[in-house]
């Protein structure tokens, strides 16, 4: 079938990107799921840093590449052997396809699916085939999803069924955004009431942190971003104290902003200058956690003997450090309940014809979570 589709065919082009326009929305062809495949109708489809670091060269993928990977969506088709969804079901998509029977997989961690990791690196879906393609041009698909797209073929095991109750503005926001931030607070920290936070990087992933932190019973949270606007927000959301670093550069002086060093400290901005900034808030004893991806060369350097010394605990997160189909469901449940309100999450809403001009609100720093509208 014939679709159109925002395609990338080469990273690092200068931005605004309103200019350079890296991303060219194309007509393209879909071919039908095959076994153990679904086809979506795309509603809702979310900007993300994961996007963006692959439009300016931070995470490097095989070119051309349709891109996207946070969506909500309805299936439109089944592939054979899918028997567990039903045309007309809402869906989220799932940026690792689980493959459900690898050895991460069967210790319970399929943020870590090898068959998953291989597929998404060389731009496939699960099952090793692409879908996409112009004018016989294989084009690869995005941490098997490629949502920046009137309709996708999926893996099934890229896709969750959710509730019908939600909005697909709202529905979308669980298959990254929330997924990401409030997992690695939830799963990767297992935060107790009454002990502390700090989370670095107030973009989608950063503030679901904050509202799962707040869920959670955290008795002292400290947000940290350059937007004044979003630490106004974080307060309003249940921050603490807050931080802006262009106004508070020394140790000392973050510590006593931040009312004194936290149990966890969480980079969710994916640069070394917050992960570096979330660790020296970190207490004697603490976790520094991080779920942000920068560039694959970048690294830092801490003292040994500190994290020694001070018996420190440095840990990733990824994909929520959970179980998607579980977590995701319940993260729906808490929002519906009140009680992890994302959606005041929700940022400005764009066409695909302006996901160029999305893609330098997401660079800005000034956004929320933002979406490409697919379909009411």
């Amino acid at each position: 079938m014939k679709i159109r589709a925002a395609v990338l065919r080469q990273m690092g082009l200068a931005s605004p990107y309103a200019q350079s326009r890296p991303v060219q929305i194309e007509d393209v062809e879909l071919d039908p799921p095959g076994p153990g495949e679904v086809l979506l109708k795309i509603k809702v489809a979310g900007l993300c840093h994961s996007d963006l670091s692959v439009i300016n060269g931070d995470r490097p993928r095989g070119m051309p590449m349709v891109l996207g990977h946070e969506s909500s969506a309805e299936v439109a088709e089944l592939g054979a052997g899918v028997d567990d969804l039903k045309v007309g079901d809402h869906v989220v998509t799932d940026f690792v396809p689980i493959c459900g029977h690898c050895t991460p997989c069967s210790q319970g961690r399929p943020a870590l699916c090898e068959p998953g990791a291989q597929a998404n690196a060389q731009g496939v879906l699960l099952g090793g085939g692409r879908r996409l393609q112009r004018q016989g041009e294989p084009l690869n698909h995005h941490l098997g999803v490629s949502c920046f797209a009137d309709y996708a073929v999926v893996s099934r095991y890229s896709c969750i069924k959710v509730l019908r109750e939600l909005s697909h503005r709202e529905a979308a926001l669980f298959g990254c955004a929330v997924l990401t931030g409030a997992g690695a607070v939830i799963n990767r920290a297992r935060i107790k009431a009454g002990q502390t936070a700090a989370i670095v990087g107030l973009g989608g992933v950063g503030l679901s942190a904050l509202l799962a932190a707040v869920a959670a019973g955290a008795r002292r949270i400290v947000a940290v971003d350059l937007s004044d606007e979003k630490l106004a927000l974080a307060k309003t959301l249940g921050a603490t104290h807050v931080i802006n670093p262009r106004h508070v550069t020394t140790d000392a002086d973050r510590l006593e902003a931040a009312g004194g060093a936290v149990d966890f400290g969480f980079d969710m901005a994916g640069a070394v200058a917050a992960f570096e900034t979330a660790y020296r808030l970190t207490a004697r004893g603490g976790t520094t956690i991080t779920s942000g991806l920068p560039h694959p060369k970048a690294a830092f350097s801490l003292p040994l003997a500190q994290l020694v010394g001070e018996e420190r605990d440095i840990r990733g997160s990824y994909l929520g450090s959970g179980v998607p189909a579980v977590d995701i469901a319940r993260y729906i449940d808490l929002y519906l309940g009140g009680k992890l309100p994302v959606n005041k999450l929700l940022g400005q809403v764009f066409t695909l014809d302006q996901i160029n001009e999305g893609f330098d609100h997401l660079a800005s720093g000034s956004g929320l979570r933002d979406c490409i509208m697919l379909e009411a």
